[in-house]
């Protein structure tokens, strides 16, 4: 069998626990984006993306994907599915140390047009100050239509307020490496500035609008695809 074929079954039984097990917390939400300024494909896009996201007993999971449309109405979809596996709660011992509060096995299946890629490695959440949640990922990725490479994924979310006003500030970036002349080290970092206009509809509404900021550099590992792009964003939690 092949290690890719061990790839996808590792990620199909970690979301099969995921969605089976009863959720000790978890979040699903909708989104839109609106921007001028992309690279590749069209320089308008307009993005729908869900986004399910969950803790249960010894893993958690994240999930989303993105429809996009184009201003040249060429459309597209691409997915994410993100299951991990807690070393520490599995072995019942505590892997903390330093800012570090757990480890963990991390699996992500990315999905697109024409392409499977398997990503396979070791997570770290982190505990710092201010932060609602932080992670580092390092993954070897098995990738269909490029050569591998590895790939370092830091998560992150900031709240904070401005008098009574609620806002949150997250986002994620990836780095990968450099694999040959057609395939650059590609840096993706992408961060929503949200407020949460929600609770002036009632204090369990959370509707954010703010903007999305994608720097990324050699876009889908493609040399000099450099994007700076800032979006308009409407984001709802249920």
């Amino acid at each position: 069998m092949k290690f890719t074929q061990v790839t996808v079954a590792t990620l199909l039984a970690l979301g099969a626990v995921s969605t089976q097990a009863k959720p000790i917390w978890q979040d699903f939400s909708m989104s839109s984006l609106y921007g001028e300024n992309y690279e590749v494909v069209d320089e308008k896009q307009t993005t729908l993306t869900l986004e399910y996201t969950a803790k249960v007993k010894y893993a958690d999971v994240f999930f989303f994907v993105d429809r996009m449309r184009g201003g040249d109405d060429s459309k597209s979809s691409y997915f994410e599915l993100s299951p991990r596996l807690s070393l520490g709660e599995v072995s019942g011992q505590k892997l903390a140390f330093g800012p570090v509060k757990d480890v963990l096995i991390s699996t992500t299946w990315e999905g697109g047009e024409g392409f499977d890629n398997f990503l396979y490695g070791v997570g770290f959440d982190l505990d710092i100050p201010y932060f609602r949640y932080a992670s580092i990922n390092l993954y070897r990725a098995n990738n269909e239509n490029i050569e591998d490479d590895y790939q370092l994924t830091l998560t992150y979310g900031v709240p904070f307020k401005l008098g009574t006003e609620e806002f949150l500030v997250d986002g994620f970036l990836d780095w990968s490496t450099d694999e040959g002349q057609n395939h650059a080290s590609e840096m993706n970092w992408t961060t929503q500035w949200k407020w949460n206009v929600g609770k002036h509809i009632s204090p369990d509404t959370n509707l954010y609008l703010g903007i999305e900021h994608s720097v990324w550099n050699n876009k889908y590992s493609i040399p000099n695809a450099d994007e700076n792009n800032v979006s308009a964003l409407v984001k709802y939690h249920f």
